[in-house]
């Protein structure tokens, strides 16, 4: 004879059961996550930093580059000052332009000088300062 076997299913319904929070293990979870904050911190701030070093490294760099491209533009500006400022350019430009001339001996008088005035003297392009004849001495 064969046994004929029976399953019942039992509803348990633990809605309404509540596990106490152990202290041991919620304080062992915030000492973690503590520590992982820290950690996470940690690595941010280092992150922070490194990035930071790497733009200012390319922040230098882009600034050494524009004060190469100023000297230059600053050596090309005197070169053209140097030129525009050359005694044969303002001669030429005298002569072609102003229609002016070397004065004639008699067109230049001597100025009196004033006992005790000192007196400017204009430097030639070899850097000595010019002879002037009777230029200073009082008449």
């Amino acid at each position: 004879m064969a046994l004929a076997e029976f399953h019942t299913v039992k509803r348990i319904d633990n809605s309404r059961l509540v596990r106490p929070a152990d202290p041991e293990r919620l304080r062992h979870c915030l000492r973690w996550a503590g520590l992982s904050l820290l950690l996470a911190a940690g690595v941010f701030l280092y992150t922070w930093q490194h990035f930071r070093c790497l733009q200012l490294g390319y922040r230098i760099e882009e600034l050494k580059s524009e004060r190469e491209q100023a000297a230059q533009l600053n050596l090309q500006l005197k070169l053209e000052a140097a030129a525009l400022r050359s005694p044969m350019r303002i001669d030429a430009i005298a002569r072609r332009e102003l229609g002016l001339t070397v004065p004639l001996p008699g067109q230049v008088a001597p100025v009196a000088v004033p006992a005790g005035a000192e007196l400017a003297q204009a430097r030639t392009a070899a850097g000595a300062p010019p002879r002037a004849e009777g230029a200073g001495q009082p008449q």
